[in-house]
């Protein structure tokens, strides 16, 4: 493959990524804080399905096309600034997978509230707390990634 091609590939699923995740993340926030179950039972939604569609290709895309881009460059996976960018991008994925699974207990919790016609209790506002911490930290992880592949 191209250099061309993949550097396109890999700098759309960057994108793609940061930005779908930080899109979805503050969406998921406003619903929360609005605190209307309709609306948050449809963004709990609709985050869980961009994570599918959105994010897990631009995931798996990221360290496929990095590994071309490597050996088309002949950059060797030990040089430092790389090493360290692979090594935040695993702990942002692991991050990621968290946070994925809160979302989708979160998003069975308001559709079950919905249903029954309840409050989103204590539970369900705990796991809220969590899942923004992972997201902060995902998202700084990320970041460092960006910063180090922009100004290697």
């Amino acid at each position: 493959m191209s250099y061309d091609f993949l550097i396109f590939m890999h700098i759309l699923s960057a994108i793609l990524l940061l930005g779908v995740g930080a899109g979805s993340a503050f969406y998921k926030f406003m619903s929360d804080k609005l605190g209307n179950i309709e609306v948050i039972v449809h963004t709990n939604k609709m985050v869980v399905l961009a994570d599918w569609i959105f994010i897990t290709p631009s995931a798996i895309l990221q360290p496929l096309t990095g590994v071309l881009l490597m050996n088309v460059l002949n950059i060797s996976f030990w040089t430092p600034w790389l090493f360290i960018a692979i090594v935040l991008y695993i702990f942002a994925g692991l991050l990621w997978l968290m946070a994925v699974y809160l979302q989708i207990r979160m998003r069975d919790m308001a559709l079950k509230a919905q249903k029954n016609k309840l409050f989103l209790g204590e539970a369900y506002f705990r796991l809220v707390k969590y899942w923004i911490t992972l997201g902060i930290f995902s998202f700084i992880s990320m970041a460092g990634v960006f910063v180090l592949m922009v100004f290697k």
